[in-house]
C-alpha cells in the first residue's frame, strides 16, 4: 500500500513457466494484490503461479494478449485495487521499478506511468532487435505528431494505471491482439489522462516473450490505423466507439460490473 492506496500487480501470461518465479521474486512487498491471468498456456504456468501464492485466473482458450489484459484489469478492480501495474511475467522488465511507478500514481502525480526502454538509451544494449528499435522510433515519432504529445515510446509493456483510468476508458472496444496496448494509450490521450514515464532497462533473451517479425508488421499497421482513427475522430470526420465516452467499459457500476465479467474466465 502507498499513500493509503491498494497496489495490484497484474501479469498477462502465456507459457511463462521458465521466467515466472524470478519475476515474482522481485515484486516488492508493498504490493497488496498479485494476479496472474493465463491465456491457456500449454506449460506449467498455472501450477507454478499457485505455488508462488498468486491469484490465478485462466482463459478457456487462447484469446490473445489484449483480452488477457482486459481480464487482468477487471479482476484487479474486483479485488479493490486503486493502482494497477501491468508487468509481463517474462522478466524482460525489472519489477524493481514497481515502487516508483506505483508511487507516481498513488500520489496523484500522473494517471498513467510507462516504463520506457528508450529513455537512457539502453534498449539496444539490452538486446532489442535493431528492426524493432527502428520501428519503435518511427512509429513513436508518427504518433507524437498526430496525438499532439511527446512520449519517448508507446510500445512498452510495463505500465501503471489509476483505478479511474481503468474504469473510465472503453477498454472493451479494443483489440484482443497486441495493438491493444497502443489503442489504450491513444484512449488515455483522447480522454485527457496525464501520462508520465520512467527509464526502464530491458532484457531480451531466449526465454523472454517477443512477437515475431510477421506479428510485428501486423502490430505496426494496427498502430498506424489507431493513430489515423484518433486524428479523424479529433476533427469530427469519424466517430469510433474506442474514443467515445459511451463505449463499452470494464465497469458500469454495481451489479452490471460483475455481470460483465467474462464467462470465458475462471479462477484456476
Amino acid at each position: 500500500m502507498i499513500n493509503g492506496k491498494r497496489i495490484a500487480v497484474v501479469m498477462p501470461a502465456y507459457n511463462a513457466e521458465k521466467t515466472l518465479q524470478v519475476t515474482v521474486g522481485e515484486v516488492p512487498d508493498l504490493v497488496d494484490i498479485r494476479i496472474l491471468v493465463d491465456d491457456h498456456s500449454s506449460d506449467q504456468t498455472v501450477d507454478l503461479a499457485h505455488r508462488l501464492g498468486l491469484f490465478v485466473f485462466q482463459h478457456d482458450r487462447n484469446y490473445g494478449y489484449g483480452r488477457n489484459q482486459q481480464t487482468c484489469y477487471r479482476e484487479a478492480l474486483v479485488a479493490g485495487a486503486d493502482v494497477v501495474i501491468m508487468l509481463h511475467p517474462d522478466y524482460q522488465y525489472t519489477p524493481l521499478l514497481i515502487t516508483a511507478m506505483a508511487s507516481m500514481v498513488a500520489y496523484d502525480v500522473y494517471d498513467v506511468v510507462l516504463g520506457s526502454r528508450i529513455i537512457g538509451g539502453r534498449a539496444l544494449r539490452g538486446g532489442m532487435p535493431i528492426y524493432k528499435y527502428i520501428a519503435n522510433r518511427l512509429l513513436t515519432a508518427f504518433e507524437n505528431l498526430f496525438l499532439g504529445i511527446k512520449l519517448s515510446e508507446y510500445h512498452t509493456g510495463y505500465r501503471a494505471f489509476s483505478r479511474k483510468v481503468l474504469t473510465e476508458l472503453p477498454l472493451l472496444e479494443n483489440s484482443d491482439d497486441f495493438v491493444f496496448d497502443n489503442q489504450m494509450l491513444a484512449q488515455c490521450v483522447h480522454f485527457g489522462f496525464r501520462i508520465g514515464e520512467v527509464s526502464c532497462p530491458t532484457k531480451y533473451f531466449e526465454e523472454a516473450s517477443s512477437i515475431n517479425f510477421r506479428r510485428s508488421v501486423k502490430y505496426g499497421f494496427g498502430v498506424l490505423a489507431t493513430t489515423f482513427q484518433f486524428g479523424l475522430q479529433r476533427i469530427g470526420l469519424v466517430h469510433v466507439p474506442r474514443f467515445s465516452d459511451k463505449g463499452r467499459k470494464l465497469e458500469a457500476g454495481g451489479d452490471t460490473y460483475y455481470a460483465a465479467r467474462s464467462e470465458t474466465v475462471r479462477p484456476a
